[in-house]
């Protein structure tokens, strides 16, 4: 299949919006490496204080290689990340290039709003955050999709999120296979 899915991690992510999504992208056959933004060590720690070890640090990824970025919530971890220059640097390259996604989640969605690259994307996020998107393009779903930009709104959300994000590179076989597995369907 040779889909690339990048999982940004840093300190204070919400654990269940990371590991729901990485569960049923990799159930799906997908490719999805866990990225550390932090630059000198695989060990993150998430808003509930879980220690993850991500594949890889963000100085170790080849950005090319990928097709999708995938940014969980969690705070301060969705802060965390809207501000790491290097994420918002991935994340704009992604969004820009059609043939790439940018998946996010819960406060996730605001390193699009807080850094002006929201355009004219419809998109959901935590209600926490609405006005922090700086747009009026909000929709209250479980998950959108519009172009390459799959948004959703947190937690309760996750496997919904999981299954969209998987659902840009797999059939409807694959996923109903998934959901069979997972006692969904």
């Amino acid at each position: 299949m040779n889909k690339k899915i990048f999982v940004m991690l840093t300190n204070g992510f919400e654990l269940i919006e990371a590991m729901a999504p990485i569960d049923i992208l990799r159930r799906s056959g997908l490719d999805v490496v866990t990225v550390s933004t932090l630059e000198n060590s695989l060990e993150v720690e998430s808003a509930q204080k879980v220690k993850v070890l991500a594949d890889v640090t963000i100085n170790d990824i080849n950005v090319g290689e990928g097709n999708m970025v995938v940014i969980p919530g969690g705070f301060p971890g969705y802060v965390n990340l809207r501000n790491d220059s290097k994420v918002i640097a991935i994340v704009k390259e992604y969004l820009e290039d059609k043939n790439k996604y940018v998946g996010a989640i819960c406060g996730g969605p605001t390193i699009l709003g807080i850094n002006k690259l929201i355009g004219n994307y419809k998109f959901t996020c935590h209600s926490s955050v609405k006005e922090e998107m700086n747009s009026s393009n909000y929709i209250s779903e479980d998950a959108v999709i519009d172009r390459n930009l799959i948004t959703s709104p947190g937690a309760g959300k996750s496997v919904e999120f999981g299954f969209a994000l998987a659902g840009i590179f797999v059939d409807s076989e694959v996923l109903l296979k998934v959901k069979k597995g997972m006692e969904l369907a």
